[in-house]
């Protein structure tokens, strides 16, 4: 993974356990994912956690599923700390976990978002996802979300 100057891209690791809950508790306000969540995922072939850091934090996590046989990645989660939003990092933990799906010889992302979440519709739509579907009382608290996809075998821009 190339990473931008100012913060670095890798794959988690257990001790970043604590970090990894906290964002998820700043960042949520419904369907988080608990440590022993994360503890399984950090730990699962069927799962990838990837965290963006600078010298001193936790910047933000994308959590992917991978289901054994099927051609689809899923975005399960994409976080991104409040204080360094504004500085690419969705867009670079995006663009990394469409790499570490095509290197698994995945042929699309899919993902959820909320419908009310304008700035993750607008960088979704701009890196090439396509809307399929209308998700009606999707999550916890009732809110609705929309379904995107992209082709992972196209070429790459």
């Amino acid at each position: 993974m190339s990473d931008p100057a100012d913060f670095r891209l890798r794959r988690a690791v257990a001790e970043d356990l604590a970090a990894l809950v906290e964002l998820e508790q700043a960042s949520f306000s419904y369907d988080r994912m608990s440590e022993r969540q994360f503890r399984r995922h950090l730990r699962s072939d069927s799962a990838a956690v990837l965290v963006a850091e600078d010298a001193t934090r936790l910047l933000g996590s994308a959590v992917l599923f991978f289901r054994r046989g099927a051609p689809r990645a899923r975005l399960y989660s994409l976080a991104t700390a409040a204080a360094a939003r504004g500085r690419g990092i969705g867009a670079a933990l995006l663009a990394a976990a469409e790499t570490l799906a095509r290197e698994r010889g995945l042929q699309t992302l899919s993902l959820e978002v909320r419908r009310d979440n304008a700035a993750a519709v607008r960088l979704y739509e701009s890196r090439g996802y396509r809307r399929i579907a209308a998700l009606d009382d999707y999550y916890d608290d009732g809110a609705a979300a929309w379904r995107y996809a992209k082709s992972l075998t196209d070429p790459i821009p």
